[in-house]
């Protein structure tokens, strides 16, 4: 049976249709040596209107000089330049409160939209009014690959109801978009507003289930929407700080979705606990691992996970995961051979490579 809320949007619209508007808000911060190239990667797109806002957070460097000889050079580039640094947030908002075009972009000074990326994007939203945003696959990269060449195809286009799409990130508790792959519809983003200053670290995540639950989601699928830059000099994604903090940021963003407009789901404190539950699980399964590293460190590491799992969701203490850490407390490095933390390691190994290649290729 066809999935009602799967539909093929790649029609670019009615033959001599004026080209869809798009301002793409590009927040500078010591960037500037990366502006040519993210500029370029917007201005560079076919089959959209794209105009590009730069606005300079006060840089230190001379970043804000290289936007302004940038914006000299073509009338599609405007440049902001704050006197006194705002903060990422409150940059954030301003590019998108300024916003006039029928669809409005955030990217970062360092990402790059993919060739085609707004076309696609606005050919959804424009054949499907119901749709709020839209988004695809963002391919990351570092400094020393460079962006990686375009890749996939575009064989067709998902639009899913909100409400659907909100149930299947608190299930799963993850967040599948980067941030530079999403395209939205300008009178959306007026409608719910800005970033929260209370989440400075996952209000992306908080933002894209709030756009959800005013409006549809479009997913472009099989093909790179947008290249994500990871920074060498960026704290290590597989850290226990950086692996905590996301445990924690991802659940202060659900949690402030869910008090502020859970009502759009049918079972908000069901979709809670499951949400809580899906963390937790994840956090008794880092701190499994941290114990079976027989160090003093480590099983203090495991014992703050535990600590908020506690908090979060108590009764994930039963789960697969809350038993080999138990295994891992009494038996140290030796649990890694017991056959249920082999079997708990070989289904989160699966999970994992299951969200992997559904994000790459269903954008889950």
């Amino acid at each position: 049976m066809t999935d009602p809320t799967t539909v093929d949007t790649r029609s670019s619209g009615s033959p001599g249709r004026r080209m869809p508007t798009v301002d793409v808000v590009v927040p500078c911060y010591k960037y500037g040596h990366l502006l040519r190239g993210c500029i370029d990667s917007v201005l560079g797109q076919g089959g959209v209107d794209a105009r590009v806002h730069v606005i300079d957070d006060a840089s230190p460097d001379d970043s804000g000089e290289q936007a302004e000889r940038i914006a000299l050079s073509d009338p599609r580039v405007r440049v902001t330049r704050h006197r006194t640094n705002q903060g990422h947030i409150a940059t954030y908002n301003e590019g998108l409160a300024a916003a006039e075009a029928d669809y409005v972009v955030l990217l970062s000074a360092d990402d790059l939209l993919a060739p085609g990326c707004l076309r696609r994007a606005t050919a959804v939203m424009e054949a499907n009014p119901n749709v709020g945003f839209v988004y695809g696959y963002s391919r990351y990269f570092t400094d020393t690959d460079g962006p990686p060449a375009s890749g996939g195809r575009w064989a067709r286009s998902r639009v899913e109801r909100g409400s659907r799409w909100i149930e299947r990130r608190l299930r799963s508790a993850t967040n599948v978009i980067s941030s530079p792959e999403v395209v939205v519809r300008t009178s959306i983003q007026h409608e719910v507003g800005g970033y929260r200053a209370d989440l400075p670290h996952s209000g992306d995540l908080e933002m894209w289930l709030r756009l959800a639950a005013r409006a549809d989601v479009g997913i472009v699928t099989g093909v790179d929407q947008a290249y994500y830059r990871i920074h060498p000099a960026s704290m290590s994604r597989t850290s226990f700080a950086a692996a905590f903090d996301d445990l924690r940021q991802r659940y202060a963003a659900f949690d402030a979705f869910l008090s502020d407009s859970g009502d759009v789901l049918a079972a908000p404190e069901q979709a809670r606990r499951r949400m809580g539950r899906a963390l937790a699980t994840e956090a008794l399964w880092r701190a499994a691992r941290h114990r079976m590293s027989a160090t003093g460190e480590s099983a203090d590491r495991a014992a703050v996970m535990e600590e908020w799992v506690q908090s979060v969701a108590p009764d994930a203490c039963e789960s697969p995961e809350g038993r080999a850490l138990r295994l891992a407390g009494r038996l140290g490095p030796l649990a890694e051979a017991h056959p249920a933390v082999l079997l708990t390691a070989l289904r989160r190994r699966a999970v994992d490579r299951w969200l992997r290649v559904s994000r790459r290729w269903r954008c889950l």
